[in-house]
């Protein structure tokens, strides 16, 4: 059975949902959230014997700490708590949480201990939480860093102190877990830019909530389960004209491996029949790789298929500048990539008539081509991917997929996916232009606009996690192996649908 996606809501909505579950929580939160950790915590020591070591913090994240340092004392476990802050000034339920750790008999030490002979079992970080907003300084970041070189399991609650919830972006120095327990739901910084760098393993504890009881949920996790109905068997009596023409357009001189390449991931991922149109004059008329591919001048692909992506090698003259003009003209479903959006990134006219269009538009901009559309510096992208990608949507009334670490999809009317599927792999030339075949091909097969994009940009990181698992990469994967664990994975995918 296909796993259900899961629910992400920013910081401000996280609030919102204490705030409204806090006067009927009994036991309160912050209880509930020092014991999920404390049972997060016992798994990932059962195998290990010395005492744990939990650095607590000025504010509640600190509370779920002391929380958690108390059921492991309780429980007979030796436990290390270091906090190095003021009792006096600590929120209202984390000085009950440090009252009631202390009651039980607990001591904390105002520094970092050394580490006992046989080492920690386990390191918790309950320093900050989901809203910390200001870079980490001082004895903090030098805490961050000592517990960051220690060589044992590190743990932290809720999110990685120095990391920020909403974006991903280290604010000054962050802890780098191995495992991140984090409470009601998930949030974008754990899953897009720095955070899954620093999050480790990451496990969600509701802490017997139903967030969206409280409130709808803004985003979700993109898992197969929101793609996977369109995985029906194909019948025995089918032919290439019941999945669709795939049109992929490019390859101005000495650029025609990347419309190729995204041509070669259409076919492997079921479109009935692949045109790529190919701007260079001296392109070759057959790929002798792939002969199924049908090649043809640029401009005559175009009056072909059911969805067209233009952009990988596409350049920038005025040839290619006339057939992006002619696309977002046509009737098809379209799919904007490299060079069309460096175009589209110019031509205010272009815009234009890109937001008067009645068939659906996908874009899907790396960072940098993200700022050129906004007019931003990719730095400022980064900062904030989830915000961009809302932008770019709103602004061009398109869907859009920012790719990068924890792909962030984002469609017209606000709602908002986060892809956690890919590895490192995946930073190297070309990769795009498979997206862009996976794209053009599923939408030729008629996927609903939304199924596609969810399935496209899920399957290639998939793939590529399938090439990694068979020992292929992360360093030296190319662009081309992807296709064909693309085509496993969709085949897999087939035969589980058809089991169940």
């Amino acid at each position: 059975m296909l796993q259900p996606s899961q629910p992400i809501y920013t910081v401000a909505g996280i609030r919102t949902i204490e705030t409204a579950a806090m006067p009927s929580a009994k036991p309160p939160l912050m209880e509930r959230a020092g014991r999920a950790s404390a049972e997060e915590a016992v798994r990932l020591m059962i195998d290990r014997p010395g005492a744990l070591l939990i650095a607590c913090g000025p504010g509640n994240n600190g509370g779920d700490g002391f929380v958690m340092a108390r059921h492991f004392l309780q429980a007979g476990r030796k436990v290390v708590v270091a906090f190095s802050g003021d009792t006096a000034k600590l929120p209202g339920d984390a000085k009950k949480s440090w009252e009631a750790w202390r009651d039980a008999g607990g001591e904390t030490l105002s520094d970092l201990p050394s580490a006992p002979p046989e080492g920690w079992a386990l390191v918790v970080d309950a320093l900050f939480g989901i809203g910390l907003q200001r870079p980490i300084n001082g004895r903090y970041a030098d805490w961050i860093r000592a517990l960051n070189a220690l060589p044992c399991p590190r743990m932290s609650i809720d999110v990685p102190s120095g990391l920020c919830a909403d974006t991903g972006r280290v604010l000054g120095v962050a802890f780098k877990a191995t495992h991140t327990v984090t409470f009601i739901a998930l949030k974008p910084g754990l899953l897009t830019l720095d955070g899954p760098d620093h999050c480790g393993e990451l496990v969600v504890k509701r802490l017997d909530l139903d967030a969206n009881s409280y409130l709808p949920a803004p985003g979700w996790e993109v898992r197969p389960a929101l793609f996977g109905d369109q995985f029906a068997p194909r019948r025995l009596n089918s032919h290439k004209g019941l999945f669709g023409d795939a049109v992929i357009i490019g390859g101005a001189p000495g650029m025609c491996g990347a419309p190729l390449l995204s041509g070669r991931a259409a076919l492997r991922a079921g479109a009935g029949r692949v045109f790529v149109g190919l701007l260079d004059p001296r392109a070759p008329v057959v790929d002798l790789i792939q002969p199924e591919l049908m090649l043809r001048p640029a401009e005559d692909a175009l009056s072909e298929g059911q969805a067209i992506a233009i952009g990988p090698g596409l350049g920038r003259d005025e040839a290619a500048s006339a057939l992006l003009h002619r696309a977002v003209a046509s009737k098809h479903t379209l799919v904007l990539d490299a060079d069309a959006l460096n175009l589209l990134a110019t031509d205010d006219t272009l815009a234009g008539a890109l937001t008067r269009r009645h068939a659906p538009v996908v874009l899907t901009p790396h960072p940098a081509e993200a700022a050129r559309l906004l007019k931003a510096l990719p730095d400022e992208i980064q900062a904030n991917r989830l915000d961009a990608a809302l932008k770019l949507a709103q602004r061009f009334d398109a869907h859009v997929i920012l790719k990068g670490n924890g792909s962030l999809i984002a469609h017209p009317d606000g709602r908002w996916l986060i892809n956690r599927s890919g590895n490192p792999g995946m930073s190297a030339a070309g990769m795009g232009d498979v997206l862009t075949g996976l794209l053009a091909a599923l939408l030729a097969q008629r996927w609903p606009i939304e199924a596609a994009i969810l399935g496209a940009v899920h399957l290639h990181g998939a793939a590529a996690d399938l090439l990694l698992a068979k020992g292929i990469g992360p360093i030296g994967m190319g662009a081309s192996e992807l296709p064909d664990a693309v085509r496993m994975l969709m085949n897999q995918w087939v035969a589980q649908h058809q089991h169940y």
